[in-house]
């Protein structure tokens, strides 16, 4: 039965009754005692990918870039400090024979060197953000020719003034790598710093992995994350963190597909690849753009268990981009795929002696992780994508049956490619279809009713890319204004409704760094010390806190709210919590009063929470001057007896939740 037919029948009895009502212009109809659907705690979730310095210089919260010397140009983010007295006396070697994870390191001869005349200097990802008072933790891996050779470390802002600075003297000689640490505490706030280092002593000393940490990163875990930017999905309670994209799944090519068991372990043992938002628009090029992989497999797991999220990686399914090289893994070389997806499941929920729950365990996390769920395959298409996809589900269902897949429906939300994909995954009874949508914020209402027709037992659709460009696809116009998230609000009331059929959705990107960023729209933005979120996040942030657990029909007319006057509306309750939760969105420009009459209660609280989020104007923004320009307003709204009077404002998205009796 389709939903537009359960809910007006299931409704007959109650809109019979109220006939009077239904007929009525300004009378909305919600019935909190007969469910239509669940709706699941993963519903609105984020999604993370490693675009616009999203991890490096992002939530990573390494300082130093290019820390190992590892970039296509290994000096790049360096600089000599002073004047080498021979030519050679710095100079990066290649262990690639030895070591083909972390091959280069940097040679360094000094000559009786003193304080502060031959040194090196690194930039950071668009400076380092220092703040007052706060604690840094530098570390680096060094052998030496000679004992007694001292490292001056310093940060110092834009005028070379130091900030904050600490010494370290190495020890021993000979061939084994060792490292050093020292603390210190900065004395300014600087939004573009940079460090140097300055060498006092004799003889050779390889370097490698310098590192520079804040000491306030999430959860304070050495070489974590960084807190603010974290504490804004933590504020969101997602169901879901999917990672690690997106494009990076694919790669350009297959060389440089994202390889999760090349992202754990030691951080010097993870081999850094090119990110392919380096290269991929000629219009923000970004050559300093690669992947340490400090932020890996394990600390996504780790983050999604910290923020209460269910973990949702996404892997490779032997395809590269098609967009760019569209190369193939042939059908009989693709075993590495799939045992690569089968060893991730271990990885996550495997015992502690098993092969790969041994590695989680001597990472530091014996429990499961408890992974339900993966996809296969990014933004692919195609029958190559489907031939590829059935021997991966085989594989995985026979030895995990309860793990969901996620199968890719292509580029768009329709058209031939989609209409393909989408049939022959529901012939082969995908678990759940991810369906993306970048289009401008018209297409969105006028396909907040996309899902009303969907088949209720068939694949489960997850929204997993989404966000109404208020220019085009790929423009660097493109804001997050009002007019795109209202777009967005009201389609989400349409997803909700239908929660039978959406079991998860998430705004795509997530962060965009405002001195690094290749696409826009983005959620999240930040810079070197500061965070903003979008009026895109605030909507996103209200339906994950308002989700509730069940639909209940809401009717004007007899008919759900998705267009009808320029609003779009949902109900659900929350048995948790007993409490009715309405979503009403008005797209018009004008007020527009309303009355809901509740029925299935024996009465409601005599006062009501009320979530407004509105703007002035469509085109307002938020940004770091103003931050909260566009946000959600709280008051208490005073009811009588079962109904709830209401005067919509302009351009608003308005959240009621009242408790039940």
């Amino acid at each position: 039965m389709k939903l537009r037919q359960f809910i007006v029948t299931g409704f007959a009895l109650f809109a019979g009754m109220s006939l009077s009502w239904g007929q009525s212009g300004n009378m909305i109809l919600v019935n909190t005692d007969h469910p239509v659907a669940e709706v699941q705690p993963t519903m609105w979730g984020v999604f993370f990918e490693d675009i616009n310095l999203g991890a490096d210089g992002g939530i990573y919260a390494e300082m130093v870039k290019n820390r190992s010397f590892e970039f296509y140009k290994p000096m790049m983010g360096w600089k000599v400090l002073g004047k080498p007295l021979t030519e050679g006396d710095f100079l990066v070697l290649n262990r690639q024979q030895t070591n083909t994870a972390n091959p280069r390191f940097l040679h360094i001869t000094l000559h009786n060197n003193k304080k502060g005349t031959i040194g090196l200097n690194n930039e950071g990802f668009r400076g380092m953000g220092i703040k007052n008072n706060l604690g840094y933790d530098f570390s680096v891996m060094y052998r030496q020719s000679s004992p007694g050779v001292k490292m001056y470390i310093e940060l110092v802002n834009e005028k070379g003034e130091n900030v904050g600075s600490t010494s370290i003297a190495t020890t021993g000689t000979g061939d084994e790598w060792k490292k050093i640490s020292a603390s210190f505490t900065s004395s300014a706030t600087v939004p573009k710093a940079s460090m140097n280092i300055w060498f006092e002593g004799d003889g050779t000393l390889d370097i490698d992995m310098v590192s520079l940490f804040p000491q306030d990163t999430w959860k304070k875990r050495p070489g974590g994350m960084r807190a603010d930017m974290i504490q804004m999905l933590a504020d969101m309670k997602p169901g879901f963190i999917r990672f690690p994209g997106g494009c990076i799944v694919e790669g350009y090519d297959l060389s440089q597909r994202y390889q999760w068991k090349k992202t754990i372990g030691p951080v010097e043992e993870r081999q850094l690849i090119v990110n392919r938002w380096n290269f991929e628009f000629a219009h923000r090029p970004t050559p300093d753009y690669f992947q340490t992989f400090g932020l890996g497999f394990f600390e996504y797991f780790q983050l999604a268990e910290d923020i209460g999220a269910e973990p949702l990686p996404i892997l490779n399914a032997g395809m590269a981009c098609q967009f760019n090289s569209a190369e193939l893994v042939p059908l009989n070389q693709l075993d590495p795929y799939i045992q690569d997806a089968l060893d991730l499941i271990e990885f996550a929920n495997g015992d502690p002696a098993s092969r790969w729950g041994k590695v989680r365990t001597d990472m530091g996390h014996p429990a499961p992780f408890n992974l339900k769920m993966m996809g296969v395959g990014n933004e692919n298409w195609g029958p190559q994508y489907l031939e590829r996809l059935k021997i991966f589900t085989k594989a995985i269902k026979e030895k995990y049956p309860n793990i969901k897949l996620i199968n890719s429906s292509g580029t768009d939300p329709n058209g031939e490619r989609f209409d393909y994909l989408n049939g022959e995954l529901r012939k082969m009874h995908a678990d759940i279809i991810d369906e993306h949508y970048y289009r401008r914020p018209e297409w969105f209402l006028q396909n907040a009713s996309r899902y009303d027709n969907y088949d209720r037992n068939g694949s489960k659709v997850f929204a997993g890319e989404y966000a109404a460009q208020s220019d085009k696809t790929v423009s660097i116009d493109n804001k997050n204004n009002w007019q795109t998230a209202i777009a967005e609000a009201a389609f989400m009331t349409g997803m909700e409704r239908n929660a039978d059929v959406v079991c998860m959705a998430s705004y795509a990107p997530l962060f965009a760094n405002v001195d690094g960023w290749q696409w826009t729209p983005d959620m999240i933005w930040v810079d070197n010390l500061r965070v903003y979120g979008t009026p895109n996040y605030y909507v996103q942030k209200l339906f994950s806190l308002n989700k509730g657990t069940n639909v209940v029909p809401l009717l004007e007319n007899n008919k759900p709210l998705e267009g009808q006057d320029s609003l779009y509306a949902s109900a659900t309750i929350d048995k948790n919590s007993n409490e009715l939760i309405v979503k009403l969105v008005n797209v018009s420009g004008k007020v527009q009063t309303k009355d809901i009459q509740v029925a299935g209660v024996k009465k409601l609280s005599e006062e009501a929470k009320l979530i407004v989020l509105k703007a002035d104007q469509l085109d307002d923004v938020n940004s770091f001057s103003q931050p909260g320009k566009v946000m959600p307003n709280e008051q208490v709204l005073k009811l009588k007896g079962k109904k709830i009077s209401l005067a919509l404002t302009p351009y608003s998205f308005t959240i009621i939740r009242v408790k039940m009796s």
